[in-house]
């Protein structure tokens, strides 16, 4: 059977296209994964809160709508993929928190996000690798 799958009209404007937290949620696990079901987006998100079944499948079919997942028609149960890279929709994400909250400077950004937990070293040392890079490889 020809694999069948259903995007938005608008899916190259996923871009600019902020998920909800609930939203955000259901793409977690699908990122985490690389594929779900309905059933198995809930089971995992009811480990952690209270989240009733149908209140998952209409969040999964409003991404569907959005462009924020797709959904393979062609297999029973249906199984659903992001319509976005997670990387896309993290920096699509941090663009308008960056606009917004932080009148566009990337280094207010950084210094509150480094305030707000603690970094490991590992963290760190990207840190400093990706600001020696910006910097031109300079000490």
């Amino acid at each position: 059977m020809a694999k069948k799958t259903s995007k938005s009209k608008t899916s190259s404007q996923n871009g600019a296209r902020k998920p909800t937290d609930s939203e955000l949620a259901i793409l977690g696990v699908i990122w985490d994964r690389g594929s779900a079901t309905v059933r198995e987006v809930f089971d995992e998100l009811s480990s952690r809160s209270d989240t009733g079944y149908t209140t998952v499948l209409k969040l999964m079919q409003i991404m569907v709508e959005k462009g924020l997942l797709t959904r393979d028609t062609g297999v029973r149960p249906q199984v659903f993929t992001a319509g976005v890279p997670q990387k896309q929709t993290q920096k699509a994400m941090v663009g308008h928190l960056l606009d917004g909250a932080f009148r566009g400077s990337p280094g207010n950004l950084v210094l509150q996000a480094l305030s707000m937990r603690e970094t490991n070293p590992e963290e760190l040392a990207q840190i400093r690798k990706m600001l020696d890079e910006l910097d031109g490889g300079a000490s």
